[in-house]
């Protein structure tokens, strides 16, 4: 078997499913603190007495480091080691969780918030290439399905899991809950995880990492904060500026340096910049689904709690499709599937643009499901593609531009649904003379109309990359 004559021995095989398991953990917790931490802000709002623009931080802080940091990581990952970083990701995880459980006050949990992203990133970041590497292709697409369904479960359980613990001790719970789970996680890991080849000799791009770093946190402080500090603004202009010299730096000092931190010969491969892209279009629709249905739901009269509960509808189905979507991967290859999963996509936004006043929570639940099962059965085979599609020794490098594109993706979905929402409203309110409810409900139609050519483009990305030679 080819696979078995490459780096991994037969124990690596022979281990695989347990292997994995140990990723699983990894890939889970991330998503978990994310949708665990969103359902507490308003209490964080209220124990520490500060605004919302404040509190936002607490997300913010951990959104830009994570993202901003992946490439860097699956660099390190490809001269370290997959396992090492992956169990380094774990230990400082949990430790900064400790802290922000800890923190005496909003400044610390910020700061210890930013130090668990380190953590995240370098988790999310491993866990495909570790997976790639231990699974033989016919078997590849399942694993990355489960991977989806780790993600997925992760982001169903945490507004359950997070309303029962502050309800039953305190804030404090939701981050020290990561605390046991790291430690078995680490330990799980160090047992059934294979070391792999590690090219140690290679030198790091220090000023490629530091040149993409303050581009990424430069363009995604732009998307985020536009609105509240003004796209035209000085201070907008001004981020602009910054993101587009260390743009330039970046790509000059990467093809220009003997060992780049980002291979840029990876995205003469059609299959990997059109997987990638394709993700990023997938998961800028998605965010504004996700983030723009809360306005509707409370638009219609709901609590947060059947909110919750109503919202877990998307994640689920993701739960349920996507390893299935992963074993057809390997048997019908990825093209076909992944086109056909944005297309769905794009049929549930086109629904979700029909909502009315009289809707019911049912309609909105089957909606989301329906955006689910095109979600489901476009990630996995897509992930599949990209992973495939890079050599080897590059893996921790795919693995982190995929996750890269994935939260760019995030933060430029709520930037647009966002921005395009609150325009909209106002447009229908301020010109056409409709009243707020009208011009709320007309605001959010309009936006998720927009996310619907958003899901199409990415739905032609995936069919245009061509068939896998």
């Amino acid at each position: 078997m080819e696979y078995m004559e490459e780096e991994f021995s037969k124990v690596a095989y022979k281990n695989r499913y347990m292997i994995l398991s140990a990723v699983l953990i990894g890939s889970m917790m991330g998503p978990l603190d994310g949708s665990v931490v969103n359902i507490a802000m308003p209490t964080l709002q209220r124990y520490f007495h500060v605004d919302v623009s404040t509190i936002s931080w607490v997300a913010m802080s951990y959104l830009l480091v994570l993202s901003s940091m992946l490439l860097t990581f699956g660099r390190l990952g490809d001269m370290l080691g997959y396992k090492r970083l992956f169990q380094i990701g774990m230990v400082l995880f949990a430790t900064s969780s400790a802290l922000c459980g800890l923190s005496p006050n909003i400044g610390v949990l910020i700061v210890a918030r930013g130090i668990q992203a380190l953590g995240a990133g370098m988790m999310m970041s491993m866990a495909p290439a570790i997976i790639t590497k231990v699974f033989p292709p016919n078997e590849r697409g399942k694993a990355l399905g489960f991977n989806a369904m780790a993600v997925a479960v992760g982001l169903a359980a945490g507004p359950t899991i997070g309303g029962l613990l502050i309800y039953a001790f305190s804030w404090r719970a939701i981050f020290y809950i990561n605390v046991p789970i790291g430690i078995i996680g680490y330990l799980w890991a160090q047992k059934v995880v294979v070391e792999d080849h590690r090219r140690s000799k290679e030198q790091f791009d220090v000023i490629g990492a530091f040149t993409a770093f303050v581009f990424l946190v430069s363009l995604l402080l732009y998307i985020s904060r536009g609105d509240a500090i003004g796209w035209t603004s000085s201070a907008g202009i001004l981020l602009l500026i910054i993101t587009g010299i260390f743009l330039a730096a970046f790509i000059y000092t990467e093809l220009n340096t003997k060992e780049p931190m980002l291979d840029f010969s990876l995205f003469r491969n059609r299959l990997f910049t059109a997987g990638n892209l394709s993700a990023m279009f997938n998961f800028i629709a998605q965010f504004v689904m996700t983030f723009l249905t809360p306005f509707f739901l409370t638009f219609k009269g709901f609590s947060t709690e059947k909110i919750g509960l109503i919202m877990t509808a998307f994640p689920l189905t993701v739960f349920v499709v996507a390893p299935i979507s992963g074993s057809l991967t390997d048997k019908l290859g990825s093209r076909v599937l992944s086109t056909i999963g944005a297309l769905v996509c794009s049929v549930a936004l086109f629904t979700m643009s029909t909502l009315t006043d009289s809707s019911s929570a049912f309609d909105v639940i089957w909606r989301l499901a329906l955006f689910g099962i095109g979600n489901g059965m476009f990630q996995s085979p897509n992930n599949t593609e990209i992973m495939s599609s890079a050599p080897r020794e590059r893996l921790g490098v795919a693995s982190s531009v995929l996750a890269t594109m994935r939260n760019v993706g995030m933060v430029l979905g709520i930037a647009i649904g966002g921005a395009i929402y609150t325009s909209r409203k106002a447009y229908f309110s301020e010109v056409m003379k409709l009243g707020g409810a009208t011009a709320t409900l007309y605001g959010l139609k309009d936006a998720y109309a927009v996310s619907v050519a958003i899901a199409l483009i990415s739905a032609l990305l995936s069919f245009v990359r061509g068939k896998k030679s």
